[in-house]
């Protein structure tokens, strides 16, 4: 495919709210080797993070990710702060975004990683995320200067109706979740950009940790394979998780590990009704349209 051909991603708005500042895209220099994380959240983002990091710096058991690859539309700390310790950079810099693509700039100077996730999994890991975190939290998304909208309050206490909730509203508290997947996927087509999905990690770890590092470029050290591929299990992530946790898990009163609960999927079926199930499956298919919806619900490269 020629790039001159190529239609690229244009931003079309911006998004405001506790958690995000969509402007600090417009400002950000892209460089030619540059890579962007994706995802909607709690849909394996810090993982991923973590498998680019240890393809980046070769087998590094010292890599503290979350500093190294910044949240860049997460509003705290403000542009100003954040874009000078980004430039600053002299490695090959990897970084995470939470929107959809027309809210940030899309460059044909970088590569795309978007990770995917069942909608039922995403809630309950982000459940478990939201009722954990402790005052520092509220108080850096809520009080901290510049933000727009309502402040994110308290989750309430059972999980089923933060589901409702989720569902009902397309995302509450958080952000929206159908226009996040189906803006990834109305481009998946576009040479710079590789999906991925949690159920697939899941399954084969090294052999999408290979697919990764092939699409980025990147050769692989095989006599440091073994040593990367554990550093990105989740029981090692766990047991260093103060390295891969923003702050090293201060906004959450039991440390980073909380960040990293459990790592895996289906807890959902034991708190849905078959009705429930039925209408996120028929929601599910009305936004996202048949072939989506089913990457999004079991994983598996598009086409």
């Amino acid at each position: 495919m020629n790039d001159q051909t190529i239609r690229w991603p244009r931003k079309r708005r911006e998004l405001h709210n506790h958690h995000f500042d969509s402007t600090i895209w417009n400002d950000f220099r892209f460089r030619d080797d540059d890579i962007v994380i994706a995802t909607y959240g709690k849909s394996g983002t810090t993982w991923v993070q973590q498998i680019v990091g240890q393809l980046v710096f070769g087998g590094d058991p010292e890599l503290a990710v979350a500093e190294v690859s910044p949240w860049l539309d997460l509003r705290v700390p403000p542009k100003e702060v954040k874009l000078p310790v980004v430039e600053a950079q002299t490695h090959r810099r990897f970084l995470k975004t939470h929107l959809p693509v027309d809210a940030l700039v899309f460059s044909p100077r970088a590569k795309y990683l978007y990770i995917g996730r069942d909608g039922r999994d995403v809630v309950w890991s982000m459940y478990n995320h939201h009722a954990n975190a402790n005052r520092l939290w509220y108080e850096a998304l809520n009080d901290t200067p510049d933000r727009v909208g309502p402040p994110i309050e308290q989750p309430p206490a059972d999980i089923r109706q933060y589901w409702r909730d989720w569902l009902d509203r397309d995302g509450h508290p958080f952000w929206p979740f159908w226009e996040n997947v189906s803006s990834w996927w109305q481009v998946r087509h576009l040479p710079n950009l590789m999906f991925l999905h949690f159920a697939d990690l899941k399954r084969d770890m090294p052999g999408q940790m290979r697919r990764i590092a092939a699409f980025l470029d990147i050769p692989i050290d095989e006599a440091r394979w073994d040593a990367m591929v554990e550093y990105c299990t989740f029981d090692w992530m766990k047991k260093n998780s103060a390295k891969s946790v923003p702050l090293a898990g201060a906004f959450w009163d039991a440390g980073a590990e909380t960040f990293l609960h459990k790592g895996v999927n289906g807890r959902w079926r034991d708190c849905l009704t078959t009705e429930e199930v039925a209408e996120y499956e028929s929601l599910a298919l009305e936004r996202l349209g048949p072939d989506c919806a089913r990457w999004l619900a079991a994983g598996s490269a598009p086409e």
